[in-house]
């Protein structure tokens, strides 16, 4: 059986708040990848439950973090319509992913006024 990993970095201040996130896959080469936030959900097959992480960098602009929870749930509304071909759900998720980027557009006008 063919095996692959990944491997999470977090470096912390004092405080522990994450200063820099790396990354990399052993399908990927070598090469240490650099993030911002991550946010990586798992389901527990014995709990039958959701376990998350969620991790960002103090750089991190608010702006930027609700654009990357706007694309992740557009990436989840692909995922749901691949794994499952529930377009219905699909449709919604991508909706509210159109609701949010109109909101954070206008909050973004507002700011710039």
């Amino acid at each position: 059986m063919k095996k692959s990993e990944i491997y999470f970095s977090i470096a912390l201040d004092d405080q522990k708040i994450p200063e820099a996130i790396s990354w990399r896959a052993t399908d990927a080469g070598e090469k240490i990848h650099f993030a911002k936030a991550i946010n990586i959900s798992l389901w527990d097959r014995d709990e039958a439950g959701t376990m998350k992480i969620d991790l960002w960098t103090k750089d991190m602009p608010v702006d930027e973090m609700k654009y990357f929870y706007i694309d992740t749930i557009g990436a989840m509304a692909q995922s749901i319509a691949t794994a499952t071909s529930d377009n219905v759900m699909a449709q919604k998720m991508r909706a509210l992913c159109e609701d949010l980027m109109n909101h954070v557009e206008a909050e973004r006008q507002k700011n710039n006024q």
